[in-house]
């Protein structure tokens, strides 16, 4: 069986009532776009109307609420919505410089942040690419990954429009490998592959200085030069498709996989190949997403169990420690991005939620943002101005559908007289 079917499998046991996966089969018809602000009801759910699912009890909430200290408060409500092609889910999203990026089953349709109008589609011509999984930015390039096991590189011409450069790995590295038998790795029984190669799935890109880290359902991560298009290093990393991987300042990759365990990746010192440096394990089902603070010190986890953990690093050790989880999404979580203090994750439950750190470790669940129809599958979020409490959150959707929230925070002096605006653009 293949690795995907068992992610595929967890994650239909803990949310059998919705599935995160591509859930459309291709179209190969021409794309369309709109843009408008829509109407429909859009809430700030009480915070208590749902009581938080005690998922992992073994694990303490770091959830902290006081609803009648915060001065919670909503203004202007309206959503910005994007459909690029309204029968094909949304599979990611990702914001470079003043141009939105959302991938809608094979194709990518780029507009601008500002005004959201198109400015380019893109997508392979000649094969079946499958859905794109992720999009990443390094070097002037624009990295995919996709279902078909590819990763494929573009850039954006004088134009403004992308042009296709090739995939990875590419013809002269599989030419450099080819010949030599140690260059071969077991897929199964019989069939062999190049170890460049990735054998399924790649569901995630995280970039570093240069570097590109890629996992796949065929449960390795890569590693790959930007410059030369060269893969490095191939690691069987996990037991499982791996779903999720994100990376520090400082190199330091973390893996999330269907086997539930979160892996970490370091070079040694005077090393110049990654190596496994520890294993996190918490979860109880497939870890689905994990994002970082801005300086490394806070790893956050999601998980078909529906709890986002938080780990914090021990001063006595390079690794994490689990300190707590945060409860309240109904499914599984399959997205997070953290921006300064704040964090937000998105969920099967069709919810987008924000989460900010206070005191002692403590965090507050500000807002959870509705209006989905299908589960939220991929999340972004933007701060133009460092000093400007205002960011821009991104969510797009399995219901085919990209929504823009902006949310306005305003840090009181004291608990007393918290005053937080959510704004909606």
């Amino acid at each position: 069986m293949k690795a995907r079917s068992s992610w595929l499998a967890t994650l239909f046991f803990e949310s059998p009532s919705q599935s995160p996966g591509d859930s459309s089969p291709e179209d190969s018809g021409g794309a369309t776009s709109s843009s408008g602000s829509s109407s429909d009801s859009i809430c700030c759910s009480g915070l208590h109307s749902n009581p938080s699912l005690q998922t992992l009890p073994s694990v303490p909430s770091l959830e902290n609420i006081f609803p009648e200290t915060l001065g919670l408060s909503a203004s202007n409500i309206g959503v910005t919505s994007i459909k690029p092609r309204s029968e094909h889910p949304i599979t990611c999203i990702a914001v470079h410089g003043n141009f939105l990026y959302a991938a809608s089953n094979d194709e990518i349709n780029v507009y601008d942040r500002e005004t959201y109008t198109p400015r380019d589609v893109y997508k392979t011509q000649g094969s079946s690419s499958g859905s794109v999984k992720c999009v990443v930015f390094c070097d002037g390039k624009i990295f995919t990954a996709h279902q078909d096991s590819k990763i494929r590189v573009w850039q954006m011409t004088m134009a403004k429009k992308h042009k296709f450069i090739t995939t990875l790995p590419t013809v002269n590295d599989r030419l450099r490998r080819f010949i030599l038998p140690k260059n071969y790795v077991n897929v199964r029984r019989h069939v062999k592959r190049l170890w460049i190669e990735h054998g399924d799935a790649v569901t995630e890109l995280a970039v570093n200085k240069g570097l590109i880290y890629s996992v796949s359902w065929d449960k390795t991560l890569k590693i790959w030069r930007a410059s030369d298009l060269r893969c490095l290093q191939s690691i069987k990393a996990h037991d499982d498709a791996i779903n999720a991987v994100t990376v520090t300042v400082d190199g330091t990759v973390y893996t999330g996989s269907a086997d539930r365990r979160i892996r970490v990746w370091s070079k040694p010192t005077g090393e110049n190949r990654y190596s496994l440096v520890a294993t996190l394990e918490k979860h109880k089902s497939a870890v689905n997403a994990l994002a970082l603070n801005a300086d490394g010190s806070v790893l956050f986890s999601g998980a078909c169990d529906r709890s986002i953990l938080v780990w914090e690093r021990e001063d006595s050790a390079n690794y994490m420690a689990v300190t707590g989880a945060l409860r309240g999404h109904g499914k599984a979580i399959l997205c997070l991005v953290n921006v300064s203090d704040l964090l937000m994750s998105g969920s099967a439950d069709q919810t987008v939620r924000i989460w900010q750190r206070g005191g002692e470790g403590k965090y507050c669940c500000l807002a959870v943002l509705e209006g989905h129809l299908k589960p939220v599958k991929s999340l972004t979020a933007v701060k133009d101005d460092e000093r400007s409490d205002v960011a821009s959150i991104i969510s797009g959707s399995l219901d085919g559908e990209i929504r823009t929230w902006k949310v306005s925070l305003s840090k009181p002096s004291s608990p007393s007289s918290t005053t937080d605006i959510l704004k909606w653009n």
